[in-house]
């Protein structure tokens, strides 16, 4: 055993210390766990948000969208979609129309978005569409020819609205007559429930087939979007370019995280003034290593005196007081990595902490605590309590052995 712990772990372990100075030890040790506990908390809160609004988010929007601005849509859009889903990571390319509609039922009406889809392509890639908790994802016609319309679970629960139920579709899209504009209203059957983990869109989305959109909307043969899934998400700018020359000009092609720009930008810098904020916690408990140190080496002056007149070098004498702030930050970041882990993997497992999702538009705190937080928080914590050993351990290996022994 090196001499410098050897010391140093009799100081730390002292029965004879001044109660003081070991209260205050452990408080050291208690802010530097609380800190990094609930350093590891605050990331694992963040990290979880922002990875299950991408999931849900990637679940149930395209990750490149392909329009034609100002120009009454994509007509070509069949020969245009096998084309372009040849590309690199393109794993599927459908159509779809996309409009705001006035929904009717029972006595009572609201704008929500109308999807048109199609059924066979839309079911293997849209995650709204795997998860139909009542009914069914069909979109057959019944035997008066009404279309199947697909709504979802939170619109479902307000209005009461169940499989079998027939709603009225009004599009502000409507057609000239001799009277006037008339808007386009057609009967809808519904056919299931859809519930895609996403409020908005459980709230104010519903799914109609490809053909019933347009004729709704009054544009026979025509699209105004391409949607495109790809193999890695996190490719889709690289995608999104070679869509868009694929396409050639008129073009334009934006990827999911464009359109959630400013969400994920929120969340990012949320990350980052959560973690100043309450890393200040762990830079006050560093303040109490310095405090404790500075107190053990005035207590600890003619030990250390003597050690100095029995040949311990200066550098020997700084490594003690170094290794006593190295192991009360050690001993308190690793307690505040496992109680904030053991906490954050509960919490996340059980769902423990409940969330308004009209709000949040998820129903709890999702936890996802991440091994490399965990790194850069130790870094952070460890390179905190080193530092605040520095300025004690030099006085200490200052101190003048003749100067303190003279009237022992």
């Amino acid at each position: 055993m090196r001499f410098e712990w050897f010391v140093a772990r009799r100081y730390l372990r002292s029965p004879y210390r001044p109660a003081v100075l070991r209260l205050v030890t452990l408080f050291s040790v208690l802010g530097v766990a609380a800190g990094v506990a609930t350093l590891v908390v605050a990331l694992a809160m963040n990290t979880g948000f922002r990875e299950t609004l991408e999931d849900r988010l990637l679940g149930v929007t395209p990750h490149v969208s392909l329009t034609r601005p100002g120009a009454g849509g994509i007509r070509d859009y069949d020969a245009l979609a096998r084309k372009l889903a040849q590309i690199p990571y393109v794993r599927s390319a459908t159509p779809a129309v996309y409009q705001t509609v006035l929904l009717s039922f029972g006595g009572e009406a609201r704008g929500v978005v109308a999807k048109g889809v199609e059924p066979e392509q839309e079911k293997r890639f849209d995650e709204a569409l795997r998860r139909v908790v009542e009914g069914g994802a069909d979109f057959s016609q019944d035997a008066e020819g009404v279309d199947a319309v697909l709504v979802g679970k939170q619109m479902a629960a307000e209005w009461k609205v169940k499989p079998g139920d027939y709603v009225t579709l009004t599009s502000p899209q409507g057609r000239l007559t001799p009277f006037g504009l008339i808007p386009r209203a057609r009967r809808f059957r519904v056919t299931g429930v859809f519930d895609s983990g996403f409020y908005d869109y459980d709230e104010n989305w519903c799914f109609v087939s490809l053909a019933a959109a347009q004729n709704l909307s009054g544009v026979n043969d025509a699209v105004n979007v391409i949607e495109f899934r790809l193999a890695r998400p996190d490719r889709a700018e690289e995608a999104a370019r070679q869509i868009e020359s694929g396409a050639g000009p008129g073009y334009a092609a934006r990827t999911w995280t464009e359109e959630n720009r400013a969400l994920f930008r929120a969340l990012r810098l949320e990350k980052l003034v959560t973690a100043i904020f309450v890393g200040l916690i762990t830079f006050v408990a560093g303040l109490n290593i310095l405090v404790v140190l500075s107190m053990t080496v005035t207590d600890k002056a003619r030990d250390i005196a003597v050690l100095a007149a029995m040949g311990a070098q200066r550098a020997q004498i700084r490594r003690v007081f170094l290794w006593q702030g190295v192991t009360v930050g050690a001993v308190g970041t690793l307690a505040g990595l496992l109680l904030g882990y053991a906490f954050a993997w509960t919490a996340g497992a059980h769902h423990l902490i409940p969330l308004d999702p009209q709000v949040y538009s998820v129903a709890y705190v999702p936890f996802h605590p991440s091994g490399w937080d965990g790194a850069g928080i130790t870094v952070v914590a460890m390179g905190i309590s080193i530092c605040a050993t520095i300025v004690p351990a030099r006085s200490a290996a200052k101190l003048l052995p003749v100067e303190i022994l003279r009237y022992e």
